[in-house]
């Protein structure tokens, strides 16, 4: 077991990738607090992973809402009594539109949620994660290490989501702490459902697929690579925005 001992935060973690990584933690050892804002996906994750043999516990919390953060990270060391892992997954697409047609509301809503959301969680595990020489893995998206149109708010949030990891994983490795991305192309997830379907409909869903080498995605694809960033197997890598996408960033 990679992460035997480990104790792990997944925010965003009761659907598609979160779900992914938080089941797949479960399996390799770690004990899982599944946070997220609807109460009954991240109980049934906590449960799976129960289920099979792990320890995971639920904590119902919304990491744009003040004071959320901080209390997410009390529950795990108050139920755990420490912290290994942070997996800054939380995150949401408010409305595929390029620039020029997104409100201000829109534009706030996708960096607090894919942005703001992973600042706060993270420095809230700050003091944790020092204790324990641990790690902060980052879901940020292939939309983040190149230019996007026609979803300029998600694109920016994710390139911001890149820089930041690399700028905190400057500053906290003298305290033991690795910071790094993982940067997925198209997941096949219920976030890309709807856009997967309207792009069968017209046609384009082969276009798409193309840019991926490897074809689509799975959210496992993504939680394989989050175990090995916050296992001891990655002990020598920090400040890094890993692209796990089929190919799609290395034609670009």
């Amino acid at each position: 077991m990679r992460l035997k001992d480990k104790v792990a935060i997944v925010t965003g973690g009761g659907t598609g990738i979160g779900r992914a990584v938080a089941l797949r933690f479960g399996l390799e050892g770690a004990a899982v607090v599944v946070t997220g804002r609807r109460e009954g996906p991240i109980r049934s994750v906590a449960e799976e992973i129960r289920r099979a043999g792990g320890r995971g516990e639920p904590v119902a919390a919304d990491v744009i809402r003040p004071g959320d953060a901080e209390r997410i990270v009390g529950a795990t060391l108050e139920t755990f009594g420490r912290l290994d892992i942070l997996v800054n997954n939380a995150g949401l697409i408010v409305a595929r539109l390029p620039a020029a047609d997104t409100t201000d509301e829109q534009w706030a809503r996708t960096l607090d949620v894919n942005l703001t959301g992973t600042f706060r969680c993270s420095r809230a595990a700050l003091a944790a994660l020092a204790e324990s020489r641990g790690v902060v893995v980052n879901i940020a998206s292939g939309a983040g290490l190149k230019g996007t149109a026609g979803n300029a708010a998600y694109a920016v949030a994710k390139a911001a989501t890149v820089n930041l990891t690399k700028s905190m994983a400057l500053e906290v490795a003298p305290r033991g702490i690795r910071v790094n991305a993982i940067c997925p192309g198209y997941i096949e997830t219920d976030m890309n459902r709807e856009l997967l379907a309207q792009l069968r409909a017209t046609g384009d869903y082969d276009v798409l697929v193309a840019r991926h080498p490897l074809g689509l995605g799975q959210p496992d694809d993504v939680a394989w690579a989050a175990v090995y960033l916050g296992s001891d197997e990655a002990r020598w890598v920090t400040g890094v925005a890993l692209p796990v996408d089929g190919g799609q960033v290395a034609g670009y």
